[in-house]
């Protein structure tokens, strides 16, 4: 965790304008759920989004170590969830996956995740393509996952970031 940015940097932006995410990453990291929350929710406003209730009540049980399935309709800001998962991974220095069911899917949010995170802190593994392997932050088919999953088994769910 020591790699990423302190506190006191300026946030970095990714070309639409937009904060990184990983500029909210306290030096050090950090476990404490209300902190992550804080700093979470702090960049949601920032970038100009408000949380809907469902988003909120699956963010609060996330921050509390529960599983999640949030079964709401398109459009409806699962991804924003999603986010909040890979930040709080991003500050207890863990591995986090976004899975997808084909590569295309994977690559798309390869880049998107690289926009909020930064190219350091995101990579891919499709079978095909291997960048940045060793991230926190890493992009997947759920093949890919699923192998990985059968030849760690244990020790996957305890990855530390590299």
């Amino acid at each position: 965790m020591a790699d990423l940015l302190a506190p006191s940097t300026p946030a970095l932006s990714h070309p639409a304008g937009r904060p990184s995410l990983a500029a909210r990453v306290p030096l050090g990291g950090t476990t404490d759920p209300d902190e992550i929350l804080d700093r979470f929710v702090d960049w949601v406003a920032e970038v100009g989004f408000e949380l809907y209730p469902a988003q909120e009540e699956a963010l609060l049980e996330i921050l509390a170590g529960k599983h999640v399935i949030l079964n709401t309709p398109t459009g409806s800001g699962k991804s924003l969830v999603a986010l909040g998962l890979h930040f709080k991974g991003l500050c207890e220095g863990k591995t986090s996956f976004y899975t997808s069911p084909i590569k295309a899917l994977a690559s798309e949010k390869f880049f998107s995740l690289c926009e909020d995170f930064g190219a350091e802190n995101v990579g891919m593994l499709t079978g095909d393509a291997s960048i940045n392997s060793r991230a926190p932050i890493l992009c997947c088919t759920a093949e890919v996952l699923s192998n990985m999953a059968l030849r760690q088994g244990e020790r996957l769910s305890t990855l530390p970031t590299w």
